[in-house]
């Protein structure tokens, strides 16, 4: 064992392990991974390490534990009540930051799987991208980006919270690799590994196709706006578009060692963004005022939290990890608390 950029390196050779109660089976999906998967995949065996080395498991590979502890945390659970786009939506059927998350795991094992990259290392990536996100979804993220002096990025943030601000302020202890594809998730980044890309993809599929779904639903579309050319190219309904991308994302990438949409395909995605950063996200009479509010919101508590550190839960949060960590809900009931006035009784 070595050690590089501060994660502790685990050997890529084979050794029988013989402790515990179920010897050799992590060691067999060691070897079916180097047996199947494609030369450029991810090797389980092989991972750059974690920070603190801990004894491997006789069962699960390292990216299959990692999956595991991003699933059983804390900050996973509270997506289920974080705004993906439509803020506090009355019908059950919109998306929230968990659901996103889910979609995009699909969508990305679906990937890894038709190029036999690695799945489980897609997965966790997957699983554990969107885990510094706001409340209130990117309206959350700029608000806060505007008040913290260096600026507020979620894909930073979500690194922060698995490498230390989980399980008690020790973090995940998640492999490089897991880390790496977390961190560099947004499309400015360049993920290190093929599985680190796919996610990257498998996030704007995801989200671009289920936010014109919602707007649909919410009436700020009709299914006749999206551009013709778009429609085309990608399909008309939310499925057809998905299942044109993942085929060409494989398509594309088969044989290669730098996988991703075809030239053309990402092109109209790009045209798919634009289109919904004009008539959905900031088009909305309706959401700028609550846009905003939220802003508000978050500015006085980010001032109130700041001047008052020791209201902070724990030592090792500053104002802006407490309140990137709060769920939509939990906000508003600490800014009713804080800064409206309560009713009593005598």
């Amino acid at each position: 064992m070595t050690q590089e950029n501060g994660f502790a390196v685990f050997s890529p050779t084979y050794r029988r392990e013989t402790a515990g109660q179920f010897p050799g089976i992590r060691e067999m999906w060691e070897n079916h991974e180097h047996a199947t998967l494609n030369e450029i995949a991810t090797k389980s065996a092989q991972t750059r390490g974690r920070k603190i080395l801990v004894e491997k498991c006789d069962v699960r590979t390292e990216f299959q534990k990692d999956r595991d502890r991003i699933t059983h945390s804390k900050a996973f659970r509270r997506l289920k009540h974080k705004t993906q786009v439509f803020i506090s939506p009355e019908g059950d059927h919109y998306r929230t930051r968990l659901t996103h998350t889910l979609e995009v795991a699909q969508i990305a094992r679906t990937i890894a799987r038709g190029l036999r990259l690695n799945e489980d290392l897609t997965e966790a990536i997957a699983l554990g991208h969107d885990l510094g996100h706001t409340p209130f979804g990117h309206t959350g993220e700029d608000a806060l980006d505007e008040l913290l002096p260096g600026g507020f990025r979620h894909n930073e943030q979500s690194a922060r919270v698995v490498e230390l601000l989980e399980n008690d302020g020790n973090g995940l202890n998640l492999t490089w690799e897991v880390v790496d594809g977390i961190l560099n998730h947004r499309t400015a980044c360049k993920p290190a590994t093929p599985e680190g890309r796919v996610v990257q993809i498998s996030d704007k599929i995801a989200y671009m196709n289920h936010d014109v779904d919602d707007a649909i639903r919410g009436k700020i579309l009709s299914s006749s706006d999206l551009p013709g050319a778009i429609g085309q190219m990608l399909g008309e309904t939310p499925s057809m578009r998905i299942n044109f991308l993942v085929k060409n994302f494989i398509e594309n990438s088969i044989g290669k060692k730098e996988v991703g949409l075809s030239e053309d395909v990402a092109k109209t995605m790009l045209e798919l963004k634009i289109f919904l950063n004009n008539n959905v996200y900031a088009n909305q009479l309706v959401h700028q005022q609550e846009r905003k509010k939220i802003s508000t919101m978050i500015r006085l508590l980010y001032e109130h939290y700041t001047a008052y550190p020791e209201l902070l839960p724990s030592l090792s949060l500053t104002a802006a990890d407490y309140i990137a960590g709060m769920t939509d809900r939990f906000a508003m009931k600490q800014f009713s608390e804080i800064f409206l006035p309560q009713a009593w009784e005598v």
